[in-house]
């Protein structure tokens, strides 16, 4: 398995937006394909939401990539 670390400066990225960015899809409707076919796990389990928010230390698994995001921890107040 080929794994990809991602750094983003958001507290989260949408799980579509996330594949586009790691350059595992060229197009957001690929995304969205992949996605609703349920080829895309969020930490081992399998996500049909494209807008699911990925956050810090999630990881996104699509055929033998593995993606991990890191991104700053939300504040709770």
């Amino acid at each position: 398995m080929e794994h990809i670390d991602i750094s983003i400066h958001t507290p989260f990225i949408k799980l579509e937006q996330l594949l586009k960015l790691a350059h595992l899809t060229d197009t957001g409707g690929f995304a969205k394909s992949l996605i609703q076919a349920g080829d895309v796990c969020v930490n081992g389990e399998v996500c049909t939401m494209r807008g699911k928010k990925i956050r810090n230390g999630d990881i996104v698994t699509v055929d033998r990539y593995e993606v991990q995001v890191e991104a700053p921890i939300e504040e709770t107040t």
